[in-house]
């Protein structure tokens, strides 16, 4: 089989099409760096999805804990405290006991039926997880850059007569997201890799659609050669990181693009005179 084949019947088996079986013997590089490839699109389905819905919680929150009211500032602060205070390792275990303990047929609300079944799967349950621990993570870093905001700026859109939505909108988001942007590459950055536990947790792969660490113990566990499949796994979270880097690097242009810029020229200036 050549490497074109092998791309072709293992390139989407983590998402159920292709090959359903996989190989037994006679492991190839290509083999390997396919089927690793593949299961690396559930670690960038879980991040990607986990970031994305955990940046406007994130955002709730931070406003939450900076709010006067003990009622909503209390509950924002102990969220904060428990999924930062816990390690993710444990909180999937955690939350996947509480899900499977859940009645499978459904829980009634209001008459009708919820399915819960759903949650006990990695697709889902990993990902629950995984959002609230990147909102408590964000939340603290906005937070910190919510109150770093200078009070010039916010004097200058009260003079301007902006208050209530339209100040925060205009002068608060944008100077908090300029702020808290470098650290917040680097939650992104550490939430991706923090989807390869999801495989040393308790949610199983449903149908062998694992991750990249699912296919990277396969081989291993079959060649007894850990040092081929996991610097693969290593590779390709490399080359994800700096994807990563690179995008949220243009993000922070586009925030920043209205602050001056120093643009250093280099002269050549000989010292023909001494």
């Amino acid at each position: 089989m050549s490497c074109w084949e092998t791309i072709a019947d293992y390139a989407f088996r983590s998402l159920g099409y292709g090959e359903r079986l996989l190989p037994r013997s006679d492991f190839t590089l290509c083999q390997q760096f396919t089927l690793i490839g593949s299961g690396l699109i559930w670690n960038i389905y879980f991040g990607v999805l986990a970031l994305s819905a955990g940046f406007f919680l994130a955002t709730a929150i931070a406003l939450g804990k900076a709010a006067r009211n003990p009622f909503i500032r209390k509950p924002c602060e102990w969220f904060v405290f428990l999924f930062r205070g816990s390690p993710l390792f444990i909180q999937f275990f955690f939350a996947y006991e509480a899900f499977v303990l859940l009645p499978r047929e459904g829980i009634e609300i209001f008459g009708f039926t919820a399915e819960t079944r759903w949650l006990t799967r990695a697709w889902a349950g990993a990902l629950v997880v995984l959002f609230f621990n990147t909102a408590a993570y964000s939340a603290e870093i906005f937070y910190g850059a919510l109150q770093s905001v200078p009070k010039g700026d916010l004097e200058a859109a009260d003079a301007y007569g902006l208050s209530g939505w339209k100040k925060f909108k205009r002068v608060t988001w944008p100077t908090m997201l300029r702020l808290a942007w470098p650290a917040y590459t680097n939650e992104a950055i550490f939430l991706f890799q923090s989807t390869t536990l999801v495989f040393f947790s308790g949610f199983p792969a449903w149908q062998q659609s694992g991750d990249a660490l699912y296919y990277a113990n396969y081989f291993a566990d079959k060649t007894f050669n850990p040092f081929i499949p996991y610097p693969i796994v290593a590779f390709y979270f490399i080359l994800l990181t700096l994807s990563v880097i690179g995008l949220f690097s243009l993000i922070n242009h586009r925030l920043n693009r209205h602050m001056p810029t120093e643009r250093k020229t280099i002269r050549y200036r000989p010292q023909l005179i001494r």
